[in-house]
């Protein structure tokens, strides 16, 4: 890297950052008002990310089924067809990993994603492919925002948080990685994110 102002690691998140995910599809029998409705009643974002802190779909399946009898099974369908919840690469970012591995920046994952499904990931997403290493908040049993979960990722692969870009599609969790020292990008297309990057002082032209 030529200036000492430049960054030399990216660290991502992937749902939404790399992959799109679509958790209704795993229930295409109902429709969207019907699944935002179910989702809502029992909390499936907060079970959702209970699982990505290392809790089964089974242990929390069992739980659904017994407070709301009449959406048993609505977690186990979400598992059986997590695949179906991947819809493709973000549009652009397979490019931009590819670009930003060529130009010689180290590349990380930080992932709030269930042990349990995170193997379809690797297969949906190839540009997981090109990063180092993901560190996976179910293999952990901490999740983003917790500060343990980056501090974890800065100790374990020696990164320097003020040479370091986080980049995340929820505000909370960059804030918690600013907190760190880390350089921090709320993440909403490739476009973007080449600009923080070129502000950076790391500048990845698009392809022609």
């Amino acid at each position: 890297m030529s200036s000492e102002s430049e960054i030399d690691t990216v660290v991502l998140d992937l749902g939404q950052v790399l992959v799109d995910w679509e958790p209704q599809r795993a229930h295409p029998h109902l429709s969207a008002q019907a699944w935002h409705a179910v989702a809502a009643e029992i909390d499936f974002h907060a079970l959702n990310l209970r699982a990505d802190a290392g809790e089964t779909w089974a242990s929390l399946e069992e739980e659904v089924a017994a407070a709301w009898p009449q959406h048993a099974g609505f977690l186990a369908r979400y598992a059986e067809a997590f695949a179906t919840t991947l819809t493709g690469p973000v549009p652009g970012m397979p490019e931009l990993v590819g670009e930003m591995r060529a130009r010689g920046l180290r590349l990380l994952g930080l992932t709030n994603w269930s042990s349990e499904t995170f193997p379809h990931g690797r297969v949906a997403v190839p540009a997981m492919h090109e990063l180092e290493a993901i560190v996976v908040s179910g293999d952990l049993g901490l999740v983003k925002p917790d500060p343990a979960i980056y501090q974890h990722l800065l100790d374990r692969f020696d990164v320097a948080p003020a040479r370091a870009l986080f980049v995340d599609d929820r505000l909370a969790n960059v804030e918690a990685a600013r907190a760190l020292g880390l350089h921090g990008h709320v993440f909403t297309d490739a476009a973007s994110l080449r600009r923080e990057l070129a502000g950076l002082g790391v500048v990845i032209d698009p392809p022609a």
